[in-house]
């Protein structure tokens, strides 16, 4: 256990935070929060190479074992062979075995957990801290698809590459050399299958990739479309409207099947063209070391070798592959992603925005002008001012501007003209934060966080003591309702949890 403490603490996830917003491009996104874990992924891509090279071992292993063997008699080859035997014995039981773990604790411990939710926790901080008509401007499931979709996807399509792609670009570069050493003709069928192997995946990587993008796109419509009608249950079951819901959401399940099918058509075809080149190079390679042979050119051997080195490229031809059309799905994934969480802030604080210090109360609005963009605007050069203690009633039509006044006050949107002050400051120059701290809001939907009742009523002073809590609970006459409260896990009372699960 202290081993994989050890890779584990490697890289913490919510270790801080990061005031730069993720950039727009997608060498620069990935590379924002891969650059974060670039020690280990050195790491990786060395670990990867040692293990390829150790593979290209097994085949040379054979032939020589068949050389051996074809070269002595049972009587003598121990006696005569067996520093060579007990070489490669401590290769395959010692060395090979102790990469192949330390290439796992770095991926497994180390990079997959960290560098994923280093991603979400990154994203998360990002996006929580739009402005407000950000998330009023998209579905709230799809936000968080994305975000808990990006790390993850990010994280494999990074590791995949260092891995698999590195790992047969060492493979078969030693793989060829070896041909090469025996006889150059040998090597001729595997340098035609690298050439083809390069034609099918210029051809269908960048395929792969536009699919694989508009199915991410897809899931993320429907996974918005389902939380919708979830968020808003009460809504359809009152209004007797499942099956125009059924329809919504109908309507993005079809466009994702059809989304994955055009995917799955082309992984497909990406998997017969793979196999044809796969029977060229073992038939080829086959056909050239039995000719050569014959030929007296090359020794048993040589053959012995040649054969299980195909027959591996072949083999890992297919698992690249797999990977290779990963790579481009995750890829896929994370520019759907970019499109909720490579934006910039909107509404930022100022570079030399100060916390807001309220000293007696005082509210003024001073021609104010607000439309939401509209030509037409809602507001038209308000000017209103309230006194420490007033109370102030805004009454008028649907539509007329009293909760735009309000937000406007809680600066969940910039003004189009005007200023609002409080106690003589602008609150334009005030860090945000600091605003919304000093106003307490009483909204008309009821918002319940899924913590316990404790929880919901310090959310606004989370200083306050337990008897100050019970006090509020008494005075909202709710105490005793809240302590006969128990929750589905048993917890009772103010641990209550409420909210969604």
């Amino acid at each position: 256990m202290s081993l994989f403490r050890a890779f584990e603490d490697l890289l913490q996830p919510t270790a801080r935070d990061t005031e730069a917003p993720p950039p727009g491009g997608l060498g620069a996104f990935y590379w924002h929060y891969a650059g974060q874990a670039k020690h280990l992924l050195v790491v990786l891509f060395l670990a990867g190479s040692l293990v390829a090279l150790l593979d290209t071992t097994i085949p040379v292993f054979i032939g020589r074992i068949v050389a051996l063997v074809a070269q002595h008699a049972p009587a003598t080859l121990f006696r005569d062979a067996w520093p060579q035997l007990l070489g490669m014995a401590a290769v395959l039981l010692v060395a090979r075995p102790a990469a192949i773990t330390f290439q796992h604790l770095v991926t497994n411990q180390a990079i997959n957990p960290g560098l994923s939710n280093l991603v979400r926790w990154q994203t998360h901080w990002h996006v929580v801290r739009q402005s407000w008509s950000f998330f009023q401007n998209d579905f709230a499931g799809r936000i968080a698809n994305r975000v808990m979709q990006t790390g993850p996807s990010l994280r494999e399509s990074v590791v995949s590459a260092t891995n698999a792609i590195w790992y047969i670009l060492v493979y078969g570069t030693g793989a060829l050399l070896l041909l090469g050493a025996s006889d150059l003709r040998l090597a001729a069928p595997v340098v035609l299958w690298f050439a083809l192997y390069g034609c099918v995946l210029r051809y269908f990587v960048p395929r792969v990739r536009q699919r694989s993008r508009r199915m991410s796109e897809a899931r993320s419509t429907l996974t918005g479309r389902v939380v919708d009608s979830y968020t808003n249950i009460l809504t359809v079951k009152l209004f007797a409207r499942p099956r125009d819901e059924d329809a919504f959401v109908r309507a993005a399940v079809d466009d994702h099947t059809a989304a994955f099918r055009a995917q799955l058509r082309l992984i497909t075809a990406f998997g017969i063209s793979l196999t044809i080149i796969n029977a060229l190079m073992i038939v080829g390679t086959g056909a050239v070391g039995i000719w050569l042979w014959s030929r007296g050119e090359i020794g048993v051997g040589g053959l012995a070798t040649a054969l299980p080195l195909t027959w591996q490229i072949s083999n890992m031809s297919g698992w690249i592959a797999q990977n290779v059309t990963s790579i481009f799905e995750n890829i896929g994934t994370v520019q759907d992603g970019m499109r909720s969480i490579a934006v910039p802030r909107q509404m930022p604080d100022r570079a030399d925005a100060r916390a807001l210090e309220v000293r007696s109360g005082s509210v003024r609005f001073e021609g104010v002008r607000f439309g939401y963009g509209t030509a037409a605007g809602v507001l038209h050069g308000i000017d209103l001012a309230i006194a420490p203690g007033e109370r102030v009633g805004l009454v008028g039509p649907s539509g007329a501007g009293k909760s735009t006044l309000v937000n406007l006050l809680l600066r969940f949107y910039e003004l189009e003209g005007g200023r609002i002050l409080i106690d003589d400051q602008d609150i334009a120059l005030v860090t945000q934060e600091s605003l919304r701290a000093h106003i307490a809001m009483v909204t008309q939907d009821t918002s319940l966080l899924h913590r316990s009742i404790r929880d919901n009523i310090r959310y606004g002073r989370p200083e306050a003591s337990e008897a100050e809590v019970r006090e509020a609970a008494a005075r909202a006459h709710a105490l005793e309702f809240i302590e006969g409260l128990e929750d589905w896990q048993g917890r009772r009372g103010f641990d209550a949890h409420v909210g969604e699960a």
